[in-house]
């Protein structure tokens, strides 16, 4: 079992704690993949474990240590024991990435209402909640990154996906919320906003304008996250112009604008 350390010294062993919360998520794993020197990489996943060959390349990287613990994102009351627990076996939180999420069937969910509420839940609910356990976990010690994923999806929310745009949607305007109310507290929350990105989770679907691969938004996250740079960046920084200037322009062109 790694020896408990603390985030504000990179020389005990183990460095600090970095936290994937949705363990398997290829955007995640790529965050952790460029925070993995000297860290201690936990991810937090559905019951039945990581593939090895999820963790192999995170001690390729320089990861002290990989470790996975079991987390179901939707059971919202196990989220502080979960905490908890990763702190009490680790160490200190020194980063979490929650990269957790459902794109579900927008065909389903406006027939059936279940559908519906499990993508809000998952998306907005079960991230609210986690977000919420860990910045007050963080704010005693006035340390800590926190990255919650919001979506241009979540801008402006469109017929075609609408559902999980709506979940987005309140993630950003919770998330943003949360990131001023945390200022001054020394926890820096980072609101990553890319567009359509390449991956297992959009595999079948066109790339739309300013598409993004997992890798060039994790670059971006983990540079974001390495300066503690709190509120939201957009992936690419495009997408930020595009929808300035799309509010200028007639409603059709939005119908255009990436999901």
């Amino acid at each position: 079992m790694p020896t408990p350390t603390s985030p504000s010294s990179g020389t005990e062993p183990g460095g600090e704690v970095v936290v994937v919360f949705g363990g398997r998520s290829e955007i995640g794993l790529a965050v952790a993949h460029r925070l993995a020197r000297g860290s201690t990489i936990v991810l937090a996943a559905r019951p039945g474990g990581v593939p090895e060959e999820f963790t192999r390349p995170l001690l390729d990287a320089g990861a002290a240590t990989v470790e996975v613990v079991d987390f179901d994102a939707d059971d919202l009351w196990s989220h502080p024991r979960v905490v908890s627990d990763i702190e009490s076996r680790f160490g200190e939180i020194g980063t979490a990435v929650l990269a957790f999420g459902v794109l579900g069937d927008q065909e389903v969910a406006e027939r059936d209402p279940a559908a519906a509420a499990r993508i809000l839940h998952t998306d907005f609910v079960a991230q609210a909640a986690l977000l919420t356990a860990l910045a007050e976990t963080m704010k005693p010690r006035r340390r800590g990154v926190l990255v919650a994923f919001s979506s241009v999806a979540g801008q402006r929310v469109r017929r075609a996906n609408y559902v999980y745009g709506s979940a987005k949607a309140g993630l950003d305007g919770f998330a943003s919320g949360m990131a001023d109310a945390l200022h001054g507290t020394g926890v820096t929350l980072v609101i990553p906003r890319p567009g359509f990105v390449i991956g297992r989770m959009t595999e079948g679907m066109a790339p739309a304008p300013f598409s993004s691969t997992a890798d060039q938004v994790a670059d971006v996250v983990a540079g974001r996250v390495r300066e503690r740079r709190a509120g939201v960046v957009w992936i690419p920084w495009q997408l930020r112009v595009m929808f300035a200037v799309a509010r200028l322009v007639p409603q059709p062109v939005w119908r255009r604008m990436p999901r």
